[in-house]
Order: structure tokens, then sequence, then C-alpha cells
């Protein structure tokens, strides 16, 4: 996987927030990774964070978001008739989760995400995956986690990136970013763009804080309605285009060298 810059980093972590696995099943991220922490490039961009992305075609951490994002599709017709005629709607979990949508609706700009980040953060009870269904790294759609009423991290993150969509923010503005903490275990957050600014939503605290003001994490994969991308400590070739004149040499990976995402 490219942001193991050396072999040796990849060896077995511990459970975080749920082991959030990023490429073959024994290589994931929910611990010490060997990655060095230190001030971020200041290359600016429109993802959270400010730093240019790759996408990611293949992995364990893209098989997780596309298997949500196929219940997705279920759930929000499931939801929208729901929405449509409370009366008629025959899932509890539903229910609670269009409540928190609602409260969302009533309010703008910061209120309204402020509204939903924490009715989500009071909804679900914090529980480690292999707790709660005996294995590591079990991504939930919205309605699966609210039945339960419990869910780690990235279960937090996808229930609010769906709930601001319905609340009416638009999805161009809205991310799960995977990050490492400063312990270097894995996390998942929402992210939420509002006035040019990127709010982080972190089911471990109430209070929302600008990206640039997120010190405690590094982060390394933002998931959109388009897919994957990984963050990179480099200009992709097309930034560097727009931005220097003249022509632009690139370099074949070396013999040796980890390739993306495999």
């Amino acid at each position: 996987m490219a942001f193991f810059k050396n072999a040796r980093s990849l060896r077995a972590v511990l459970l975080a927030c749920g082991m959030v696995s990023l490429g073959p099943a024994s290589i994931s991220v929910a611990g010490p990774a060997g990655i060095p922490y230190g001030s971020s490039p200041k290359i600016n961009s429109d993802e959270p964070f400010r730093l240019y992305t790759t996408p990611v075609y293949n992995g364990g951490l893209l098989r997780k978001w596309l298997g949500v994002a196929h219940k997705l599709e279920d759930e929000r017709v499931q939801l929208a008739l729901c929405d449509g005629d409370r009366e008629r709607c025959v899932s509890e979990a539903a229910l609670k989760f269009l409540r928190i949508v609602d409260r969302g609706r009533q309010r703008d700009g910061w209120a309204r995400v402020g509204e939903i980040n924490h009715a989500i953060n009071l909804a679900i009870r914090p529980m480690e995956d292999l707790v709660q269904y005996g294995e590591v790294d079990v991504w939930s759609s919205p309605l699966v986690t609210f039945n339960t009423g419990a869910g780690d991290c990235e279960d937090y993150a996808i229930a609010k990136y769906v709930a601001l969509q319905m609340a009416g923010i638009p999805a161009e503005d809205l991310r799960i970013v995977v990050v490492l903490e400063l312990n270097g275990e894995g996390h998942a957050v929402a992210s939420v763009r509002l006035d040019g600014h990127w709010l982080i939503l972190d089911n471990q605290r109430m209070a929302m804080v600008e990206d640039v003001n997120a010190r405690s994490y590094r982060p390394r994969f933002v998931i959109d309605e388009s897919g994957v991308m990984e963050y990179s400590d480099a200009l992709p070739v097309s930034a560097l285009k727009r931005n220097i004149k003249g022509p632009v040499v690139t370099t074949a990976a070396q013999p040796g060298s980890i390739t993306p995402s495999k």
C-alpha cells in the first residue's frame, strides 16, 4: 500500500474504534503503523485538511465502502418512503433516524450540522465490532446501526454523512475521513464543508473543529460519493501542470517500490 513507505511499517496493529482495513486482510491502520508524525505539507486542495488526493482502485478500504454504499442505496429508498409517510413506517430505526434529520432541517448552517452531530453522538453507544459482531472491521449502514443502537467510529461517521445529506447538505460538501491519531490508532470521522471551511465531526467529542485546527489527526484517506481517495504528500501531475510552466517530467516507479493500494 502506498502510504506505507517502508515495508517494516506493515506490522500487526491493535484495535481502535474498530479495525479500519486499508488493504489485504492482514494489514490495517487500527494501531501503531510506524508512520512518523510531522507537519503536513502546505499544499492546498478542495478536500478536508487541504491535501491533494489520488484515487484508490482496490484494497480493503474500498471494498468496505462499496459494501456500505450498496446498502445505502436500499436504505435511502426505505428512508424516503418513511419520510413521506411516517404513520405507515414500520421501522423504528428509520423513525428514530428521521427524527434526528428533522431537527437538523429546522436549523441552518453551523446550527444544522451541530444539531445532527450532537444527536447522533448521543444516539449510538460506542461498541467495538469484535464485541458486537464477533468479528473486526464491520462497516454498518445507518439503519443497521440505529437498529442495534451501537457502533464504532465509522458507523457514527456514516450515519452523520447520510443524515446531513438528508437534512439538505449537498453531497459534494460531505466526506468521511480515515485518519491516524497521534497514538497511531486508526479512526474515522465525518466532515462537512460550510462557507468554504471543512468541519470535523468526531464521535469522541461534541465540539466541532475546523480541519486546520484538528492537529491530533494524520489524514490518510477520504471518502465521498465518487469513491475512496488517498491523501498524497506530493502534488499530482495534473496540479503541477496547472501551477508550473513548461514540461512536466514523471519518473517510473523504482524496482522494489510499493505500488498504490496493493
